[in-house]
């Protein structure tokens, strides 16, 4: 099984945190995002994930060797590939196209999930889904009574069904999905402007593919900063307290769950719940809860929530909801 991740998106809804790494990059109490997902695909898969793939705009060597590390650290072997120009979710995969030749599961990494199930590997083709209280604003399939899709459906004005689409994929073959990617991109076959992954699926259904749909317990957003806060406090909750042995927090109060990790020095704060504090991040005199703060920060005097706080940050002062990049000041 090979497990193709696209990422190459410039991340312009978590700015300024992906200004300067991607944003499946970022830390969610304390692991990278597309860690994480990693993590779980391999827990549902029967099949060894072999080879993971990462679909990339120009991120840089250390990006590439962080990537190849994520992949060698789950025993699989890490491929890079690129995507030069922003053509659309079928063009992504597409980039990948030598990786596309067994088994392989398509998941974009902005998403994390929790599921209960185990792959049905059998079948053509397994959609990841979610029940949704607002289809409308989602990809959503309808089924037939044999519980194969029969209809994508893209953000339905009326309703026909609430199991969204995650982002997720599942395709027994990788030859077939990468002769439709192909058949899309010759042809220029696009939809607003770009090759639509949607358009794929419903080729692929015309020629009596079968899909079936895997519902996840949990679906996790890391899309913009409000929802990965909120993702931190999910992962939080099923995890617990994680706070390293090789930390300080003197005169101070951890309220359950948080996530500290090694070199973080806390003195007369209170810190949580739902806060994930970075390696050698130092906080002083403040109040935070639910917030992500990453590594090397320097903070003092400060109370907030819902925030979010980068690398090689100073804050002194400051109050409320924030959202501070890599390497800024607050006085």
């Amino acid at each position: 099984m090979k497990l193709i991740i696209p990422m190459a998106g410039m991340g312009k809804r978590m700015r300024p945190h992906t200004l300067t790494i991607p944003k499946p990059l970022i830390p969610v109490a304390g692991i990278p995002v597309v860690q994480r997902l990693a993590e779980e695909i391999t827990k549902v898969s029967k099949s060894q994930i072999t080879e993971i793939a990462f679909i990339i705009g120009d991120f840089g060597i250390e990006i590439e060797k962080q990537l190849i590390s994520v992949a060698e650290n789950l025993g699989a072997k890490g491929q890079i590939y690129y995507q030069k120009e922003a053509l659309g979710t079928a063009h992504a995969i597409y980039c990948a196209e030598p990786s596309l030749d067994e088994k392989v599961i398509v998941a974009f990494a902005d998403t994390l999930f929790k599921a209960e199930f185990e792959l049905d590997e059998a079948v053509d083709s397994v959609i990841w889904t979610k029940k949704v209280d607002n289809p409308e604003a989602f990809g959503v399939v309808k089924k037939n009574n044999d519980g194969f899709i029969s209809e994508f459906i893209e953000k339905p004005k009326e309703f026909v069904s609430d199991e969204a689409i995650i982002g997720i994929y599942y395709f027994k073959s990788g030859k077939t999905l990468k002769n439709e990617l192909k058949y899309l991109i010759d042809n220029n076959i696009r939809g607003n402007n770009e090759f639509q992954l949607t358009d794929v699926l419903e080729n692929m259904k015309n020629k009596n593919i079968k899909f079936k749909t895997a519902t996840v317990t949990e679906w996790l957003d890391c899309g913009n900063k409000d929802a990965t806060v909120h993702t931190n406090q999910k992962i939080l909750t099923h995890t617990g307290n994680i706070i390293s042995e090789y930390c300080e927090h003197n005169y101070s109060v951890i309220i359950k769950p948080c996530f500290i990790d090694e070199g973080a020095i806390i003195n007369n704060s209170v810190i949580g719940p739902y806060v994930s504090v970075g390696k050698n991040t130092h906080i002083k005199n403040s109040v935070i809860s639910n917030s992500i703060i990453q590594t090397n920060c320097d903070i003092k005097e400060a109370v907030f929530s819902n925030s979010m706080i980068g690398n090689f940050v100073t804050i002194n002062n400051a109050k409320n909801d924030l959202s501070i990049g890599d390497y800024n000041s607050i006085q």
